[in-house]
């Protein structure tokens, strides 16, 4: 199949194009910015371009992962933010429609779901951690989140009146930079992205694993919508003990953590605000992924037999 792949350049692109050749997929990579994955530099908000590209290289998919992030905020005015991620989205399926697209796979994010109640760790009017899943109603804090939320609802008003099947993959956090919240926390990178895995994290790998996953499975979803995370070892019934005393809560459904973590001088949040639910993508996409907190805790043993 050849398909086009926005962000291309970017850590998600540059993961994902080489598994999809590998799997038979003639990729066309899109990206402002030049790399070995990309074979048109450009921006997904200059129409013309876009609809050339779709036309002229045949495509038959599109998987849309390029778009402006959250780190852009501070360098990038909102306009480019609309420019982008909401004008660039329609750009993109128009494209798609015009040109007879089969499937459309839309990079989405989980950060468009957090209201600035959920990060304040008030959830229904109390003090809990929120129990986050695709049948909330979000309510995006930052043009980020707005500009998101809005692409997918073009995706969803395309797949309603053109008949393109369109799956939307709201990935938790798997970008390699370091979090802000490690140095608040004095934490090292590695502690922080491996206490994330419990909640609001997953691996590249599995990023690009749930695109491939999604790809295959969109002319028979027509349209849906998934929360894409490492498998949460927590319930529902954890979220007020999670703001409270999340080591404790850890501990309990994994008794031998702090003994790895205390041998490796690692810590454990405080406090977890919030869980991404994944398991409408185990039930629907037959998606999960690879990579959860107990491999980190199984490699940390295998470390010490090593030592």
């Amino acid at each position: 199949m050849r398909i086009l792949l926005t962000g291309s350049s970017g850590w998600l692109g540059s993961a994902l194009a080489p598994r999809l050749r590998g799997l038979g997929h003639e990729v066309i990579g899109l990206d402002p910015v030049s790399s070995s994955e990309t074979n048109i530099v450009g921006s997904i908000a200059d129409r013309e371009l876009v609809m050339q590209t779709v036309h002229d290289n045949r495509i038959r998919a599109i998987i849309h992962s390029g778009a402006l992030h959250k780190p852009n905020i501070e360098n990038r005015a909102n306009s480019d933010f609309i420019a982008t991620n909401v004008q660039g989205t329609l750009n993109l399926l128009d494209a798609a429609v015009a040109a007879g697209v089969e499937r459309f796979v839309f990079t989405s994010t989980t950060s468009l779901m957090i209201s600035q109640a959920i990060r304040d760790g008030f959830e229904g009017g109390a003090r809990k951690a929120a129990w986050l899943t695709e049948e909330m109603s979000p309510e995006p804090r930052n043009i980020y989140g707005v500009t998101k939320l809005s692409a997918e609802h073009l995706c969803r008003l395309y797949h309603l009146q053109h008949g393109l099947p369109v799956v939307v993959l709201r990935t938790a956090r798997f970008f390699p930079e370091a979090d802000d919240m490690a140095h608040a926390i004095e934490q090292s990178d590695a502690n922080t992205k491996a206490n994330e895995l419990l909640f609001r994290r997953l691996t590249v790998k599995d990023a690009a694993q749930a695109h491939v996953a999604a790809l295959e499975k969109a002319p028979q979803l027509g349209f849906d919508v998934f929360i894409v995370s490492a498998p949460t070892p927590f319930r529902p019934e954890d979220c007020a003990q999670l703001i409270a005393d999340a080591p404790s809560v850890v501990a309990r459904h994994f008794p031998g953590y702090p003994r790895l973590y205390a041998r490796k001088g690692w810590t454990m949040f405080s406090s977890i605000d919030r869980v991404y639910d994944p398991s409408r993508a185990r039930e629907r996409l037959g998606f999960v992924c690879k990579t959860s907190f107990a491999d980190v805790l199984a490699q940390l043993r295998a470390e010490e037999g090593d030592s």
